[in-house]
């Protein structure tokens, strides 16, 4: 497993808050331990995990909710690796657009659908702030060569959806583009789904206070800090804002051919199974039939010789 960092050496940063926040944040420190557990499981089966065998805690409810989130976690991912082979096998292009405000775990969720891919196959697009010749464009244009081809599945970590939410709150962009945006966005999707491509929308919702949490659990934890920009810290100041462009987005973009789906995600590991689960459920994948392999037998040849590597290219065996 990954070195991991000692939560209790931030134990008298946490002492100014009060003991209900510092449980809170502990726990969300102690989730981020069972992401490198999951690691660490990975070439485990899921009977010898459900059993409880090297169990990610001591006893008791939480254990047992523990092997619960890792089997189903690994059960979902197996159905994702299906998925991925239909996707492949019938020449199907989707895209999947993960929306939501700042460490509402859109990031975990992609992380795990990807965990087990093929990156060939399934790819994330996280675009960063356009730049001075993209905001000449058309607003649209630099997504699209992220758009996938027959057999691949995109997942946006964050979209054009950036107009409707963090440009419009910070002032990014002005009343007119923020309008336009509405009356072409529906119609851009609608062109996509024309296209042959499936197009799936998550809004990522948490409340007030869980996004407090997760911000201060950065601002303790030494490895999170790098998370957090002066964007995501004047976000939480804007808080009502951006609650007030969501609702807005929502009700102005919600189409038939491309409904958004809100997740629930105050609890990070529940929302990663359900939003997987329901991804699962709007395909009608089924499991392709794989020709057996067979390993070749190695040629040898009596004139080959391996050559030593010289001692000095080799890496020092620290560990």
């Amino acid at each position: 497993m990954l070195p991991r960092h000692d939560v209790s050496c931030r134990g008298a940063a946490l002492q100014t808050l009060d003991d209900d926040l510092v449980r809170r944040i502990h726990d969300d420190l102690r989730d981020d331990l069972d992401e490198e557990l999951e690691l660490e499981f990975e070439d485990r089966t899921e009977e010898r995990i459900a059993a409880g065998q090297r169990s990610v805690d001591a006893t008791g409810d939480a254990s047992v909710a523990r092997r619960l989130y890792f089997r189903e976690l690994f059960r979902l991912q197996a159905e994702l690796v299906k998925l991925q082979d239909w996707v492949v096998a019938t020449r199907r292009k989707v895209v999947i657009l993960f929306e939501g405000r700042d460490a509402a775990g859109k990031g975990g969720v992609i992380k795990r659908i990807t965990q087990r891919l093929n990156p060939r196959v399934c790819r994330v697009a996280a675009l960063p702030a356009p730049n001075d010749r993209e905001r000449t464009q058309w607003y649209f244009q630099r997504y699209v060569s992220h758009l996938p081809a027959a057999g691949e599945i995109v997942l946006f970590d964050r979209s054009w959806y950036n107009r409707a939410g963090v440009e419009r709150v910070m002032g990014f962009c002005d009343d007119d583009q923020y309008e336009e945006f509405f009356r072409s966005a529906p119609e851009f999707e609608r062109m996509l789904v024309r296209s042959g491509i499936q197009l799936v929308k998550y809004w990522f919702s948490i409340s007030d206070d869980e996004q407090r949490l997760r911000f201060l659990g950065r601002i303790h934890d030494p490895l999170k800090q790098w998370k957090l920009s002066p964007m995501d810290l004047e976000s939480r100041r804007r808080w009502e804002e951006y609650t007030r462009a969501k609702e807005v987005m929502l009700a102005r973009t919600h189409i038939a051919e491309a409904p958004w789906w809100i997740v629930q995600a105050d609890d990070k590991k529940k929302a990663r199974l359900n939003c997987i689960h329901h991804l699962l459920n709007q395909m009608p994948y089924a499991e392709i039939e794989r020709p057996a392999i067979e390993l070749p037998e190695r040629e040898r040849h009596e004139d080959y010789l391996r050559h030593a590597v010289p001692a000095e290219l080799i890496v020092p065996d620290v560990y």
